[in-house]
């Protein structure tokens, strides 16, 4: 969906006496993951004018979205004291700096003649008196859920500094039935848990699907055929093909940065696995790891050069990184019990894991040597960490004691945020997204 700064809105601002010219790009809000407690942003989002609903359904999503990052607080919409007739013109910034609002979201939502939707929004930091971006999009109404993501994008990296992360998706296995005939179907989903759309029918059991950096593809394991085995699908036709037909079980793939390669586990006949990585193009498989124990959970870093995995070949499962060709493979782990799924960090400066440890579950992350290690929530059971695109949050599944089944939250980096992801049914093994195109 393309989508453009314009020059309509730039137009408007001189209209009302204002200067044209964008504030520089300062960030309102600090983002300190090691600080603990950052204070949300009171941020006031007006419903966009539109000649019905979907205006006020499009702002809604927007605050929706910018609250659940937990750096925005938007102000409940009752302490308005102007109410906006015309987002091209300035606002009465008094009236919003009376409610503590820092910053005022307006815009407008109408149709064009040959039917597609335009959305158009305006940005202003109140305290200052200025306008600090506005873009407007056409889509399909149809498209009006991905069109209030992607604004809630622009205001995000606007405020904060950094890329949003709202205009993605997840893949999941949403999982129906009662615990002993479970079903487990591969899903898709917006990331705030709308949209949901099956992938496959649940005939058989899948799990662990994972998404392309490069394509509109996922990879995930199934027991079609009855033994474990690692698939490529494309998800917009459908079309699905095997990964390599390899003696034993295959399981954890996980694809390359430049989605060339998948990384996965290959479970032989002595009961121990190794990590193997086949060239999608040339269908050529290299062994990475050799050794007399479960290697299994690889991942690459973002630029393709090492891998992190875990193994127990010193007792017990713990972490480890090694070259993208299997060299120089070093345990970066020495916490107490046990550690499995670790994914790297789409920014390269962190690796999340899942421990267990004491009865608990732990999901947490590490610095890529190993050291600063912080948990940032424990639970009965839960497990499977996923980044968003812009390494400021994770997604992971759980389920409480008691609960019949797991169900999928998300939790930044503080650790203080920690959320539910609304879903039909019981939901387990998400993997995020890139941003849309």
């Amino acid at each position: 969906m393309k989508h453009f700064l314009t020059t309509l809105l730039m137009m408007g601002a001189l209209a009302a006496g204002m200067s044209a010219a964008v504030l520089p790009a300062r960030a309102l809000v600090e983002i300190d993951v090691n600080k603990g407690n950052v204070e949300p942003l009171p941020i006031a989002i007006t419903d966009f004018l539109s000649a019905d609903a979907l205006g006020a359904e499009i702002a809604g999503i927007v605050a929706a979205d910018l609250k659940r990052s937990g750096l925005f607080a938007p102000i409940d919409k009752g302490a308005f004291i102007e109410k906006i007739s015309n987002p091209d013109a300035a606002p009465r910034f008094e009236d919003w700096k009376v409610i503590n609002a820092q910053a005022l979201v307006t815009g407008r939502v109408s149709e064009e003649a040959d039917g597609r939707l335009r959305a158009e929004f305006r940005l202003w930091d109140t305290f200052a008196g200025q306008q600090l971006t506005g873009e407007q999009f056409f889509s399909s109404k149809a498209n009006s859920r991905r069109v209030a993501h992607i604004i809630a994008d622009a205001i995000y990296e606007r405020l904060t500094g950094e890329k949003g992360y709202f205009d993605t998706r997840v893949v999941f296995i949403d999982e129906s039935g009662s615990k002993n005939q479970r079903r487990k179907r591969l899903a898709i989903m917006d990331q705030d848990g709308a949209g949901v759309r099956y992938l496959s029918d649940g005939k058989a059991i899948a799990l662990t699907p994972r998404f392309s950096p490069t394509r509109q593809e996922i990879t995930y394991m199934s027991y079609e055929s009855g033994e474990p085995r690692v698939y490529l699908l494309q998800i917009e036709t459908g079309q699905r093909e095997l990964v390599g037909n390899f003696p034993g079980m295959t399981f954890a793939p996980r694809f390359s940065p430049d989605g060339q390669k998948v990384i996965m586990s290959l479970l032989r006949e002595d009961g121990n696995s190794n990590i193997f990585s086949m060239d999608l193009r040339s269908r050529t498989t290299t062994r990475l790891t050799n050794s007399n124990a479960i290697d299994t959970s690889p991942s690459y870093s973002p630029d393709g050069s090492k891998v992190v995995f875990t193994s127990d070949r010193g007792g017990r499962a713990q972490i480890y990184v090694m070259g993208a060709d299997g060299s120089g493979q070093t345990r970066i782990s020495f916490g107490d019990g046990v550690y499995s799924t670790p994914v790297w960090s789409p920014r390269g400066d962190l690796i999340a894991f899942t421990k267990q440890s004491g009865g608990q579950f732990s999901i947490g992350v590490m610095k890529t040597d190993g050291s600063g290690e912080r948990i940032l929530s424990t639970g009965f059971q839960q497990e499977g960490p996923t980044w968003a695109p812009n390494g400021r949050v994770l997604m992971f599944f759980k389920e409480e004691a008691g609960s019949g089944g797991p169900r999928l939250h998300s939790i930044d980096l503080t650790g203080r945020n920690e959320q539910p992801i609304p879903t039909a049914n019981f939901a387990s093994d998400p993997a995020w997204s890139p941003l849309l195109e």
